[in-house]
């Protein structure tokens, strides 16, 4: 196969594409369809400036479009040699039309065209991420509204501390995952700029019409700079990864929540049989491996985040082959936490509370701030009370708080009111 950038007849060494070619072809393939579609707009653009025919531009667009239907089924597969699924896309333009297909590549450099796919891919993988999240944040909503006055412990410093509720314990993480997307909107919206058309970091003197790609591929705005469209590579990369890492930390704080919980010392939580694993010598065994590896990914996200602010924090302006390995670690991370996000689904709607478990276990102690509240709202200073019942803990008897849990200020003060108002802000978010 041809490489874009071959000029002489002597031949590169073996080594050197062996040790710079993805040797992961399946992954650069799944940016092939982003370059297919921004390649039909750069060529329609083309055409519109005068730099194609009508005759050329529809040779390229057909040609371009039979790389897509070959690509839906399976048929387009990359090679070692192709180099990447960019060189594959212009080697079979100018294979079936010749001098017309070299001219795809007017007016761009691969270094743009890398840039646009990975913009495109990231646009679509986000919106992905985005409506994952809120079904996770619906699922976990409905399971809070279904044990909102469950009781259930508070703790702090892994001891307990204040009454609680598994509504309010499960409506932490919907508010934590509403956060976790108005990040995710941040990165989608600085991701939605248009770098097709500063070629090699420094323009073109060839008078093409950037905004009409702009236009034609679905992007908010033209990233105006051309240096700085090859500058922000890594940096946008590396926000979008900001916002899967917090993604991820909420999905992991609930993972590890429920690893605890579900064990035999706390058995609050029990989650169906079919989402376990086994033991291969240990019959008993019911794994939350699910849940385990989950915990474990958030390592590989935040690993990957680092790789690119690595590899993007101290290189010269403009493009440098350092970038190309940013391409996996983006990829990866989105692989990672829409997998995630659709495991977390799939244990809340089979999770279920143990409540005669939550109800008996809250000691006598727990209850002891809210005897220190009482003694308040009669009138007694605050340090006085806590002193008071501090040196009587002993003696503290357990109130009526579990059996009056239901409906009492006490809950509501401590979050499981906001549950519809969670509701709410999902629907808006889903319009």
């Amino acid at each position: 196969m041809t490489k874009l950038w071959k000029k002489s007849g002597k031949k590169t060494h073996p080594a050197v594409n062996n040790y710079i070619v993805s040797k992961n072809c399946e992954q650069d393939s799944i940016l092939l369809p982003y370059d297919v579609q921004a390649s039909m707009a750069h060529a329609k653009m083309l055409h519109k400036v005068g730099l194609l025919s009508k005759k050329e531009e529809n040779m390229l667009v057909k040609g371009l479009k039979e790389i897509e239907a070959l690509y839906t089924k399976g048929k387009f597969q990359l090679k070692q040699s192709d180099e990447d699924c960019h060189t594959a896309i212009e080697n079979y333009l100018t294979k079936k039309f010749g001098d017309v297909g070299k001219k795809i590549h007017t007016g761009r450099s691969r270094n743009d065209q890398v840039l646009t796919a990975i913009r495109l891919f990231s646009k679509q993988q986000l919106t992905i991420v985005k409506k994952e999240l809120l079904k996770t944040a619906e699922q976990i909503l409905a399971f809070a509204k279904k044990n909102e006055f469950v009781p259930m412990p508070g703790y702090t410093h892994t001891q307990q501390a204040m009454p609680s509720s598994v509504g309010q314990w499960a409506g932490c993480f919907v508010e934590a995952l509403l956060d976790d997307y108005g990040i995710l909107e941040s990165a989608y919206k600085l991701n939605d700029q248009n770098p097709l058309g500063s070629a090699a970091g420094f323009g073109t003197s060839l008078p093409i019409d950037r905004d009409f790609t702009t236009k034609e591929l679905g992007f908010a705005k033209t990233q105006i700079n051309a240096l700085y469209c090859q500058n922000s590579r890594g940096k946008l990369e590396s926000f979008i990864l900001s916002g899967i890492v917090q993604v991820m930390l909420t999905l992991g704080k609930i993972a590890n929540d429920l690893i605890w919980f579900t064990t035999k010392e706390f058995d609050f939580f029990v989650i169906d049989e079919s989402l376990t694993t086994g033991s291969s010598i240990m019959p008993q065994k019911k794994n939350l491996d699910i849940l385990e590896v989950l915990r474990a990914n958030i390592s590989i996200v935040l690993s990957c985040q680092m790789q690119i602010q690595i590899v993007s924090h101290n290189l010269l302006s403009g493009y440098n082959k350092d970038l190309k390995i940013t391409k996996e670690a983006l990829i990866k991370s989105f692989e990672i936490v829409i997998s995630s996000l659709k495991i977390m689904q799939l244990v809340f709607e089979h999770l279920k509370a143990k409540k005669k478990v939550l109800s008996s276990s809250f000691s006598t102690e727990i209850f002891a701030t809210d005897i220190v509240n009482e003694f308040v709202l009669k009138g007694m200073p605050f340090r006085e009370a806590y002193q008071k019942v501090g040196r009587k803990l002993k003696e503290v008897k357990t109130p009526d708080f579990v059996e009056n849990i239901k409906g009492k200020k006490h809950l509501g003060a401590t979050g499981n009111l906001a549950l519809s108002s969670y509701a709410e802000q999902i629907r808006r978010l889903k319009e």
